[in-house]
């Protein structure tokens, strides 16, 4: 299934000692890029909870907040570090003293300061049997945002290559049509030549100038690779509800090719039709790959 970059997901467990919430944001990025904010008490599991998020992830870049609140009753009280606090003032008060109209500093900001602070009486066995389950169960739910997402996007995809195909199949059918126009044009315009210069029309002048317009006006190998190109878009995205793998760099090597191809079709454009049609198809593509850069 098709998974976009974008997505949110929030869950919070309550326990009798306080609670823990796990926020997770998830927008789009070229490779796997993780931001981890937690409490110190947290630390010691951060690599842990990155294998975690790797393990399910493989693009985007992904904001993960891990709040803890602890209750301040008769069984979990706060510590106050008072020497650790004492030695931070007295250290401010000599930077103070170095430097011309410093900030001032509260007493909120020492308290904030790591370590001032001490949750006490808190078993980190408790929060760790906690915190572990509580993550892959918000990254579930975020996977589960990825893929409603990601199908929205896939529809999109599928509607512009469905409307690329129609235009393609225009110019296939219209091709021979365009080729006789052209031929019975370069008849007038070598008799108005022959008329002016020679008694007589070089026919087989006639027939080399036709191949060679012929030669320069074909797009059937355009047209080819571009249905190839559209093929391989729809295996992959349909590849993809077998195997939980990243398809968005894939898809937008396609999305190149396929400008490739269009622009090459409007080079070698013969008539107003196709050149619209080669317009009308670098929108579509332009379209698809803008949503493709949202999908993982």
């Amino acid at each position: 299934m098709v998974k976009s970059m974008t997505a949110y997901a929030r869950q919070e467990e309550k326990l009798p000692w306080g609670s823990i919430a796990i926020e997770l944001r998830s927008v789009n990025h070229r490779f796997l890029e993780m931001s981890i904010k937690m409490p110190d008490e947290l630390r010691a599991l951060e690599i842990k909870i990155r294998d975690r998020v790797k393990a399910k992830l493989n693009r985007g870049k992904i904001d993960l907040l891990i709040h803890l609140k602890v209750q301040q009753d008769g069984a979990h009280q706060i510590g106050f570090n008072h020497g650790l606090a004492e030695q931070l003032a007295k250290t401010l008060h000599e930077i103070d003293k170095l430097i011309y109209n410093a900030a001032p500093v509260n007493s909120v900001d020492i308290l904030n300061w790591p370590g001032v602070m001490d949750s006490e009486n808190i078993d980190q066995e408790a929060i760790n049997e906690v915190i572990l389950p509580l993550l892959d169960s918000v990254l579930e739910e975020l996977l589960e945002g990825k893929k409603r997402e990601g199908q929205a996007l896939q529809q999109m995809i599928v509607q512009r290559s469905n409307e690329m195909r129609a235009v393609i199949a225009m110019v296939r059918n219209k091709m021979p049509e365009l080729l006789l126009i052209q031929r019975e044009r370069l008849e007038e315009k070598l008799k108005s030549f022959s008329a002016a210069f020679s008694p007589e029309l070089d026919n087989n002048r006639l027939e080399q100038e036709m191949v060679f317009i012929a030669q320069k006006a074909d797009v059937a190998e355009e047209i080819d690779r571009l249905d190839t190109h559209l093929d391989e878009i729809n295996r992959t995205m349909s590849q993809t509800a077998k195997k939980d793998e990243a398809i968005g760099r894939r898809l937008d090597f396609l999305m190149q090719e396929l400008n490739r191809e269009a622009n090459t079709l409007g080079s070698k454009s013969i008539s107003n039709i196709t050149t619209q049609a080669s317009v009308d198809m670098k929108v579509l593509i332009e379209q698809m790959r803008e949503q493709i850069q949202n999908i993982e």
